[in-house]
């Protein structure tokens, strides 16, 4: 698979580098943030969201409205999932990473996806991107042995549990995983039995 960075023309379908906030303190908490063997996602840390920078990011990439601001950490090296968000989704990368993403585009009328699609885009320590609502992702993958650690930026109350019951309007409300989450699973990605596992083709793993 070739590896482009989030610098190349190439992410433009998929997102944007973010510039103009300092984003130094919350690097610097984020240091202290847990960072296992396999992968943890935390939606809401109040220590994050008590920094000023996340005011701002509120006020200015979310045009005033609130937000939550976890984590992502850990290490990982295969697709395993994908997902996509009504909004857009902010990543900080604490450590250097590889996003695997496709296009929610490129979804059939089935909702399967065929992985052969998926690019790798390697994001620098330090940086700050926009991933587009339409933009398919997944939990990111090390570059190194020491694992990842990548801020996550999203509407507030975004990945929490469902209401019991659910919706049945249309076809892909079979998707719907958590609140403002439709995720399209792989057979190999060790999903809960509730997942749709549309993902077709090789369950993708970077050497």
């Amino acid at each position: 698979m070739k590896m482009r960075t989030v610098y190349e023309p190439e992410f433009a379908a998929y997102g944007r580098v973010i510039n103009g906030y300092d984003t130094k303190a919350l690097t610097e908490a984020m240091l202290h943030t847990p960072l296992p063997e396999d992968v943890v996602y935390v939606a809401s840390v109040p220590e994050l969201e008590a920094l000023p920078v996340a005011a701002e990011f509120a006020d200015g990439i979310y045009g005033q409205m609130p937000i939550q601001i976890g984590y992502c950490n850990g290490h990982n090296k295969k697709l395993n999932a994908l997902e996509y968000h009504r909004d857009s989704e902010v990543n900080l990368a604490v450590t250097d990473l590889v996003l695997l993403i496709g296009k929610q585009q490129d979804i059939g009328e089935d909702y399967t996806y065929d992985t052969s699609l998926v690019e790798a885009f390697f994001v620098p320590a330090g940086t700050l991107i926009e991933v587009y609502a339409t933009t398919l992702h997944y939990a990111p993958c090390h570059t190194q042995e020491g694992g990842f650690r990548c801020v996550v930026v999203l509407p507030k109350g975004t990945n929490e549990a469902l209401k019991t019951g659910g919706n049945e309007h249309n076809a892909e409300d079979k998707l719907l995983f958590a609140r403002n989450k439709w995720l399209v699973g792989h057979r190999e990605g060790g999903l809960p039995d509730y997942a749709w596992l549309g993902l077709t083709g090789e369950n993708i793993t970077l050497e």
